[in-house]
């Protein structure tokens, strides 16, 4: 059975920040990539793209998850979405990774998952301001994308390095077509 990459879909969800990583998990005979909402329903990202995601947070097979992946939006910055807090900390104290770029590592600092472990957002500053319960300076990165363990954080300028950190964590790509990937999309570096 393949295990499931889940991408997590509201309304305003930036479209671009999942872009690079999802053509390569469509593709992949490994994976199962799952779309979900909360209800299931269509949403719009912030580009105004109306998608249709495959389930519902109802429908999230626990079990067969490999990854939990959420895209960023301004909805964090509302504190939005506090639907999915569960399903994320029963994944995450489960050893399942969750990866978040942009907005959404706002989602774990609420959540308490950015304390213990190196983790990088859109900018210390950023982060502190709109998380005053955030403790976890010590263990920032200032990096594009930065993974520890089951965690993987990007800022919102990073979709590339997210996706590399992404397909690294799942065992996707060995490292040298990883690399090659990479510099592809990154550099315009083609390589065969």
């Amino acid at each position: 059975m393949k295990k499931k990459v889940y991408v997590f879909l509201f309304d305003g969800y930036s479209d671009w920040e999942i872009s690079y990583f999802s053509p390569e998990i469509m593709k992949s005979d490994k994976f199962d990539l799952v779309y979900f909402s909360l209800s299931g329903e269509p949403v719009t990202s912030m580009g105004g793209l109306n998608v249709k995601p495959s389930v519902s947070i109802d429908d999230v097979d626990r079990n067969d998850a490999c990854i939990l992946v959420l895209p960023g939006g301004l909805s964090w910055e509302n504190s939005e979405n506090q639907e999915i807090l569960e399903l994320t900390k029963s994944l995450f104290a489960n050893g399942i990774t969750v990866a978040a770029i942009c907005a959404a590592t706002i989602f774990l600092g609420h959540a308490g998952l950015l304390e213990n472990l190196k983790h990088t957002s859109n900018d210390l500053n950023y982060l502190k301001s709109v998380v005053p319960e955030y403790t976890g300076d010590k263990y920032y990165v200032d990096s594009p994308a930065v993974s520890d363990k089951n965690l993987i954080t990007a800022n919102g300028t990073a979709p590339i390095e997210f996706a590399r950190e992404i397909f690294r964590k799942i065992g996707l790509f060995g490292e040298d077509k990883l690399e090659k990937w990479f510099q592809l999309f990154k550099n315009g570096i083609w390589s065969a």
